[in-house]
């Protein structure tokens, strides 16, 4: 069969989702469903909503108190800890008097998913306006779900950004008809962060709702980083999301095509039920930890800056429809400015080291700077990924990397030990085997935690393109997730943006600028941390092991680099080196680095699989689709 018969039956989707738009009688129908749903009124009546007091939110009040137009007083607490991140937004909702603003990428309905959302509604029920937008493909896949959420309390709204056919689901054949008819719409996504309580201080970083996210996954977990920022920030923070909020993309749940019909079919409210967790009592001790304020006060408030200078920056939600335009890219504007004034060090992390030309050229004018600063960079092995197919292309420019750009690039290892702690504190009480399988204790077995393999994959791969290539070793992984940069010591920045084509120019993406050295230092030490040798691979320069042969062969190698396709050479300028027992830890271009470092080959404790074979051919093939990857 031709693939034009293939597309054939696409199209003549494509044209009936397009036609298929909901009536205004509709829409109305819902609504009045919606508004008759009993068990919708407020459960408290004081002027406080019952709020639970909570340290981190009067903080920030306290600071906009003390605040002048001309001296700002904001408080800043980076939150590196997974299980402070987590107390921290159960601690700012239930504290919450008027208003609760969420933004996210990613909303999945494990653990996590559950415990925030219950958190949410609970806020709307007790009169807390609040407001959820999340981005469509990758949130609130269940139809039944969001016909509860419509239903909850009229204090709580709904929107999903950017749906697909104006549908909350995106079954195989939608998805395909979707790269097919509007692929530039399609690709282009909400990838903002953000919880704001009662437009006083909020959370913004890297972490969406999902299990991982937060080291309740057994045997995958990222290493990401939060930071809680409070008082004249806040505003921002709230002006950003308004923008969001009433863009034309943000679609209310009646309006969506499959909930809608959904609503309509059943006008027996279907009610709120309690959550259904995995393991509750791990849910029962983070709630715990977010109403003990010496707990609070142990994990974050002593760790809390009281700082002048902070902003929230956003890209604009017209990014997404004319990205080509610079007062839409905000935030990554901001970016590239604090690289340009580099003068000694960038200390940069990002899960994904494939950069776009602007960043290249940034860095590439601070390399021939006369002194250049130092960059070093954290991000992912293969072995450490989910993303191999974005690794491939990073793989494919270590040479520019190195010598052009003279980064100091430190690959996170799958088995962290610094992360293999953080997942030790946030599950001390849990039975999980190192491996994540289930384990028999006291006769009863432990189930697994569900993870992001659970989201559809491309044209219905049940999502297996998202589980990281298999390992040689055992034991629970780990990826990096967390987007920082450090600039000379003196300001850091911490959000979603992943310093890649994709963050560039589709993306929207979000996160807060600290002007204050003693911020920078910390998000400084926790960057350096992982890439300790315990934590992490050095990429460093091979040695030719054959005289003018080896010679020859980087020279092939940098020529095929170079090339956007049809880049087969198999050997490459540089590879990953473990340090040797007894040594201190040096820098590449230390003299003494091949005394003390082995190396360990290109993928390091990856097994010969499908996913190895798939990243060379990306590698060779795939460098005109770094915006899609």
């Amino acid at each position: 069969m031709s693939p034009r018969w293939l597309l054939l039956p696409i199209l003549l989707l494509v044209a009936l989702l397009q036609g298929c738009t909901l009536s205004r009688a509709q829409i109305r129908e819902a609504g009045a469903i919606v508004a008759a749903s009993p068990g919708r009124e407020d459960t408290c009546h004081q002027a406080d909503h019952c709020a639970t007091p909570s340290p981190l939110l009067e903080a920030a009040q306290q600071a906009i108190a003390e605040s002048t137009p001309a001296q700002p007083v904001n408080t800043v607490a980076l939150l590196d800890d997974s299980e402070a991140a987590l107390a921290a937004r159960i601690s700012l909702i239930r504290a919450a008097q008027h208003s609760i603003d969420v933004q996210t990428y990613i909303w999945d309905e494990d653990d996590i998913g559950q415990l925030v959302l219950n958190e949410l509604v609970q806020a709307a029920r007790r009169g807390v306006q609040v407001r959820i937008l999340a981005d469509q493909l990758f949130s609130f896949g269940d139809v039944d779900l969001l016909d509860r959420l419509a239903r909850a309390s009229p204090n709580l709204q709904v929107k999903l950004y950017n749906p697909t056919f104006h549908n909350a689901q995106t079954p195989p054949l939608e998805f395909a008809a979707g790269i097919a008819c509007c692929f530039m719409k399609f690709n282009q996504r909400m990838h903002n962060k953000l919880l704001l309580v009662d437009d006083a201080i909020g959370i913004t970083g890297g972490r969406n709702y999902q299990n991982r996210y937060f080291n309740w996954d057994p045997d995958f977990d990222y290493v990401d980083r939060d930071v809680m920022a409070g008082g004249p920030v806040g505003r921002e923070m709230a002006e950003s999301f308004a923008l969001f909020w009433n863009h034309k993309r943000s679609v209310p749940l009646i309006r969506l095509r499959d909930v809608n019909r959904r609503i309509r079919s059943d006008t027996a409210p279907p009610g709120w039920p309690a959550p259904h967790y995995t393991d509750p009592a791990r849910v029962a001790r983070v709630q715990a930890d977010a109403e003990d304020p010496d707990w609070l006060a142990a994990w974050i408030g002593d760790d809390t800056l009281r700082v002048s200078q902070v902003n929230y920056f956003s890209d604009l939600p017209a990014k997404t429809d004319e990205p080509h335009k610079r007062d839409a890219l905000e935030l990554t504007a901001r970016l590239m400015r604090m690289l340009a004034g580099a003068k000694q060090e960038v200390v940069l992390q990002t899960p994904y080291l494939v950069l776009s030309t602007r960043a290249q050229n940034l860095f590439k004018r601070l390399h021939k700077a006369d002194p250049p600063p130092r960059i070093i960079v954290s991000t992912n092995s293969l072995a450490a990924t989910d993303a191999f197919a974005v690794y491939a292309l990073s793989y494919k420019h270590r040479l520019r990397y190195l010598t052009e750009y003279g980064f100091q690039i430190h690959e996170l290892k799958p088995h962290a030990e610094s992360a293999e702690e953080d997942w030790e504190e946030a599950n001390e009480d849990q039975d999980a085997g190192p491996t994540g399988q289930p384990i028999v204790h006291g006769g009863k077995k432990r189930g697994r935690f569900p993870g992001n393999e659970r989201r559809p994959g491309l044209f219905g791969s049940s999502g297996k393109r998202n589980r990281p290539a298999p390992l040689r070793s055992s034991g629970r992984r780990y990826s990096l997730h967390a987007k920082s940069m450090v600039v000379d010591g003196r300001f850091a920045m911490v959000g979603s943006h992943n310093f890649d084509p994709r963050s560039d120019h589709y993306n929207t993406e979000a996160g807060v600028i600290v002007y204050d050295p003693r911020f920078a230092d910390a998000v400084r030490d926790s960057i350096l941390e992982d890439t300790l040798p315990q934590n992490a691979w050095v990429i460093a320069r091979t040695e030719p092991t054959i005289p003018v042969l080896g010679d020859i062969s980087e020279g092939i190698a940098d020529v095929s680099s170079r090339l956007p396709l049809f880049d087969l050479w198999p050997f490459r300028y540089a590879t990953s080196y473990e340090i040797k027992p007894g040594c201190a830890p040096l820098a590449p271009d230390n003299p003494k680095f091949k005394e003390c470092y082995t190396p360990v080959g290109d993928f390091p404790d990856v097994a010969v699989s499908p996913k190895l074979i798939y990243t060379r051919l990306i590698t060779a093939f795939g460098a005109g689709v770094k915006g899609i990857l």
